[in-house]
């Protein structure tokens, strides 16, 4: 194995909603493995943001304010980063979002967005993003990003897990109908990650000095829940992404790699406060 296995220079890389979070995490491991980075972004500071951040890692970068919803404009999106840099080798799929509400509690247009803003977006950019990589004759990488309750019950979210576990299912089709072009297709599964929006800054650049911080027990529930004993970081799911999208993983193609903490791991159990791991009592009887 060298350090060239993991270097992305000369490869371009299309990231939906690349403007804060998990995405913009992803966008920024990838520039500073030394791809040039294209982002479509809802919020305009954050994607001109990004594009400063990358900029200053030495690498090329488009900055596309927009909302992954409107197909037409999605797909346009990726054919213009195509165009710019003459080549178009890795996308990320991260777009996603959700608001918790119990189902019946939804409306038509509620469970429409659902699956508009976290599956609709991933068809569109993958169906105008490959043809692109065929035509490039190179291969491709494709990096979904969904959740660990694509995998399980998600009371409270059930729209938003259905969308997910479809893309997991998309993955797995995908990667082989794309197998025969070189395209390989994976997806990562985080658990609860902290980002702008789940410390309550939904709007301008990014900016953790006005983000809300969890109080004491929430900062335990957590560490209950997750067998790392804290949140995810979003750089983590970064170098996941970028593993998958480097030469390194040349060999994995529609695999799910949960970057979670060991959650979907633990099955149920959790942690009570002297460190010991049990299942709650209503299971465990």
């Amino acid at each position: 194995m060298q350090a060239s296995d993991i270097d992305l220079t000369g490869q371009v890389v299309f990231v939906t909603g690349g403007g804060g979070g998990i995405g913009r995490a992803i966008a920024l491991c990838m520039a500073d493995m030394g791809a040039d980075v294209a982002i479509i972004e809802a919020v305009p500071e954050r994607c001109e943001q990004v594009t400063r951040m990358v900029e200053e890692r030495g690498r090329r970068a488009l900055c596309i304010p927009g909302n992954v919803m409107d197909v037409d404009a999605l797909q346009a999106a990726v054919v213009r980063a195509a165009d710019r840099f003459g080549r178009l080798d890795i996308l990320v799929n991260n777009a996603g979002g959700v608001t918790r509400r119990n189902f019946l509690d939804l409306a038509e247009k509620n469970w429409r967005r659902h699956i508009d803003l976290n599956l609709v977006s991933n068809l569109a950019a993958t169906q105008a993003a490959v043809p692109v990589m065929i035509a490039g004759g190179r291969g491709g990488a494709i990096v979904n990003v969904t959740s660990i309750e694509a995998s399980r019950a998600a009371p409270g979210y059930a729209v938003y897990a259905a969308c997910k576990a479809g893309i997991n299912n998309l993955t797995r089709t995908l990667a082989l109908e794309f197998a025969e072009h070189g395209i390989r297709v994976n997806t990562i599964a985080p658990d609860y990650t902290v980002t702008p929006g789940t410390r309550g800054q939904f709007t301008g650049p990014v900016d953790e000095s006005t983000w809300h911080q969890p109080s004491a027990a929430q900062v335990e529930g957590i560490r209950q829940r997750i067998p790392a004993g804290r949140a995810g970081i979003d750089e983590e799911c970064g170098r996941v992404a970028v593993f998958l999208a480097s030469p390194m993983a040349s060999y994995v193609t529609g695999t799910i790699i949960p970057v979670d903490g060991g959650s979907w791991a633990s099955g149920g159990w959790v942690r009570d406060r002297t460190d010991t791991w049990i299942l709650p009592p209503e299971v465990a009887g």
